[in-house]
């Protein structure tokens, strides 16, 4: 059984699938889970969908309305992704948004073309016909576009409701049958006033019921786990990160001692959080961790390892590999439980259209420490209750179950740990420099009260040396970088702008307690063209 189709054995849907809902069918845009967190956060429920969804699946899942993507490809493109046209017959609301539009207009007979002006960045968008889905706003709307393409001939019942200076079809709409399409995407923050529009066209033109709150979630996965599990023991590999710390928290209310907590020591985490997770969970919550140390394996395993794929893999095969003689000598178990999230079960299975062929090819970032990561041998059945959950709704289900503060707003965290922050070789002189670095780095950023205004703050430890002056002597000596960015996702970030004096007394604290550092650089790259981690 995949971790796929464990997430959506456990995630049951009501008996109308997705009524009071909004399906979003993926077209391949970078923004396509960020439609699906807006629309949640509007307390309706949203599930992405592939656009090869058939009408008649949509007409048995029954949704509220539906929102099309957009995507990299031109409507006329050979091998382009299409829609089943059968599903403009099924009565329900649609909004195209950048392709999705394009698509709409070209499917219902109208024209799309390579635009004489490519649309890229802020633009302003002059509502010329509010109607439902501009209902409220301001006539003018700064608007964030993305395209190569427009429509040049709307197609019939259609009429023009919105226009830049340089899109003269910006926003259409047909109120009769209620379809919606604009060139701009308002899931982004760049465009102002973007969630309202959604808002209307949720709850407004869809009708939908705003009742997807995590404490409904929760009662409900206590339901589901109480069912399944059906009184057998359940084994949760236990990371000490927001996901698989929450998951541990809702089993236990679920299924009590029935759980068993297994926290493997892999030598990667940071400064005393080992100690801190194990004594946390047992003394204050009473949840059981067995807690296995396997440094010396992992180090082993890492010998001469520089290339970080490489790394992710053989951490993960040593981690199996100690999972399974633990699993084994503490069994049987007739559960494992991860704590998979939404993004990592879409992304996991990502594909994207290839330009020159029209043919569709998977996707692969980097490794995902669970999805996927099991071997096909696996003897337990799998329980995900978060695999529909993205990390914001997280973070509310562990505030709902009482989770600790230190946990809850907990920066994520690699499944691989400090192994992918110490660039090259990882030994265990280098994991204790880049340890002790990080503590520092953590230790002021909280201090100065900063912590929750970032998104992420990590030390990485470069693989080469740099010159410096220490004591009126000449050192060749470690470099840490300081990386730290803003995000509300994870999906796109920007280097936070700290504080110099924040940066000073980072700088001087690393240099001066840190043996056998004498440089520290701050990481200034946004995502993109960088990834958050630098492995």
């Amino acid at each position: 059984m995949t971790s796929t189709q464990a997430a959506l054995e456990v995630e049951k849907l009501p008996d109308k699938a997705l009524t009071d809902s909004i399906a979003i069918l993926d077209f391949g845009s970078q923004y396509s889970q960020l439609i699906a967190r807006r629309v949640r956060e509007l307390r309706v429920y949203s599930e992405l969908l592939p656009c090869s969804t058939s009408a008649a699946e949509l007409k048995r899942l029954n949704p509220s309305g539906v929102i099309l993507s957009g995507g990299p490809s031109s409507v006329y493109d050979r091998g382009a992704p299409t829609l089943d046209r059968e599903i403009w017959k099924l009565g329900l609301p649609v909004l195209g948004v950048c392709y999705g539009m394009q698509l709409m207009a070209n499917d219902l007979g109208g024209r799309v073309e390579p635009a004489e002006v490519r649309e890229y960045g802020r633009a302003t968008l002059t509502v010329v016909h509010h109607g439902e889905l501009f209902y409220g706003m301001d006539p003018a709307i700064e608007s964030w576009m993305s395209h190569g393409d427009s429509v040049t001939e709307l197609p019939p019942g259609f009429a023009v409701t919105g226009r830049t200076m340089d899109t003269p079809v910006a926003a259409i709409a047909d109120e009769e049958r209620r379809f919606y399409g604009l060139q701009f995407h308002p899931e982004v923050v760049h465009t102002v006033g973007g969630q309202e529009i959604l808002k209307n066209f949720v709850l407004n033109v869809c009708r939908a019921t705003p009742s997807w709150t995590m404490d409904r979630f929760i009662d409900r996965a206590l339901v589901d786990i109480r069912q399944r599990a059906g009184g057998k023991r359940v084994l949760l590999a236990l990371s000490g990160g927001v996901d698989s710390s929450t998951l541990a928290f809702l089993l236990h209310k679920a299924i009590g001692e029935k759980l068993t907590c297994m926290f493997i020591d892999q030598g990667f985490m940071r400064k005393n959080e080992p100690e801190w997770l194990v004594e946390t969970f047992e003394s204050q919550f009473h949840i059981h961790v067995h807690y296995v140390k396997a440094r010396d394996r992992f180090l082993e395993k890492l010998k001469g390892v520089t290339d970080p794929e490489e790394k992710r893999k053989k951490i993960g095969e040593e981690f199996i590999r100690v999972f399974e003689e633990e699993s084994r000598r503490l069994g049987p178990f007739d559960y494992l439980a991860q704590g998979t999230l939404y993004p990592d079960v879409i992304e996991s299975a990502a594909t994207q259209i290839d330009p020159k062929t029209g043919e569709r090819v998977a996707v692969k970032i980097k490794s995902h420490h669970n999805v996927g990561g099991l071997p096909p041998d696996l003897q337990f059945k799998l329980i995900e209750p978060f695999a529909k959950l993205f990390k914001d709704e997280v973070r509310k289900v562990a505030e709902e179950l009482g989770v600790p503060e230190g946990i809850r707003v907990r920066h994520p965290f690699p499944g691989p740990g400090l192994a992918i922050r110490v660039l090259g070789e990882v030994t265990r002189e280098r994991l204790k420099t880049l340890r002790e670095a990080d503590w520092i780095i953590r230790e002021e950023i909280k201090a100065h009260k900063l912590y929750r205004q970032v998104w992420q703050i990590f030390g990485v430890l470069l693989p080469t040396k740099s010159v410096g002056v220490m004591g009126d002597q000449r050192t060749y000596q470690n470099q840490i970088v300081i990386r730290a960015v803003t995000s509300e996702d994870g999906m796109t970030a920007d280097w936070a702008r700290l504080p110099y004096d924040l940066l000073e007394t980072i700088s001087r604290r690393i240099v001066n307690e840190v043996p056998g550092v004498n440089r520290v650089l701050y990481d200034v790259t946004s995502k993109p063209p960088a990834t958050i981690e630098w492995e």
